[in-house]
């Protein structure tokens, strides 16, 4: 009778302790991703600013060494991150492809110009920067027209603005709610001892004593969800990476060891954290109030 009942008891312990290691690992997996998002919001930023182009268009009357010594001068400028160069017959060609028809068996000539589409790096595309750098194209006597898309440059400076501040904000009220929900797992694997806590208090053992082994059977469990949340964000890393390699997510490997790093600290410190207080509440509680 007494076996049979100490191994139910053990079954649900076990049980109690896998909840909680499975409680914090999809916790700390959720604020994980938080952390990726965050620490890499700008390089995603970066990303899309990069697919903006800005196109020169050249007289028909411009020479061809102008336009390489352009193409060169613009290749070596601080604010370029690549350049490409579009013939006019290469441009027909893309024109026709897209509209079904070749529009040049009609017209008898080929309208289009030879232009460059120039990328910059991210931390040149803004309104007055590609503005001024348009500005300082256009004074070319050989450049016909610099076009850019402006209401785009715009908007997409001002959505990034807005959605880094909005993940910060839910960044900081997720990690409330995760601080909550780890210390709620926790304090009901203490509750479940509450009596044996008094008793070891009511035969003489110190506060620290009887908090000595909760906290370190806590820190075990953090650390083990911990690793769980390690192995739920390698494969959503290998997936993004694997689905959007132009990221290079896995490229900074500095930055997400010092994610995991900072999940493991984090699982420790709060399950540290609750533990103490947790265990702190029922040494302080008297004997009549534990059935309550």
């Amino acid at each position: 009778m007494s076996s049979s009942f100490d191994k139910y008891q053990k079954r649900r312990l076990i049980s109690s302790y896998i909840s909680v290691i499975l409680s914090i690992g999809l916790v700390l997996f959720l604020l994980g991703l938080l952390g990726l998002l965050v620490l890499n919001t700008k390089k995603v930023a970066d990303h899309f600013k990069e697919q903006i182009a800005l196109t020169v268009y050249f007289k028909d009357t411009a020479k061809e060494v102008e336009i390489n010594q352009l193409e060169k001068s613009l290749a070596m400028a601080e604010y370029t991150k690549s350049t490409h160069f579009v013939s006019k017959e290469e441009a027909a060609k893309t024109h026709a492809k897209e509209i079904g028809e070749n529009f040049m068996d009609f017209l008898g000539y080929n309208p289009l110009q030879n232009s460059i589409d120039i990328y910059m790096k991210a931390d040149y595309v803004s309104a007055e920067k590609v503005a001024e750098i348009a500005k300082d194209l256009s004074n070319k006597n050989f450049v016909d027209e610099v076009a850019y898309d402006k209401p785009l440059i715009a908007l997409l400076n001002d959505n990034i603005k807005r959605i880094s501040f909005w993940v910060l904000v839910i960044s900081a009220i997720f990690l409330f709610i995760a601080v909550l929900l780890i210390n709620s797992s926790i304090r009901l694997s203490i509750y479940a001892k509450r009596f044996t806590i008094k008793t070891m208090q009511m035969v003489g053992a110190t506060k620290s004593f009887i908090r000595k082994p909760f906290i370190w059977k806590s820190i075990r469990l953090g650390i083990f969800g911990a690793f769980l949340a390690f192995l739920g964000m390698a494969g959503v890393l290998y997936y993004i990476n694997k689905s959007f390699p132009e990221l290079q997510l896995l490229k900074d490997q500095l930055l997400i060891g010092l994610i995991f790093m900072s999940i493991l600290l984090l699982g420790i410190l709060i399950t540290w954290v609750s533990t103490f207080f947790a265990t702190q509440r029922f040494l302080n509680l008297k004997t009549d109030e534990l059935y309550y």
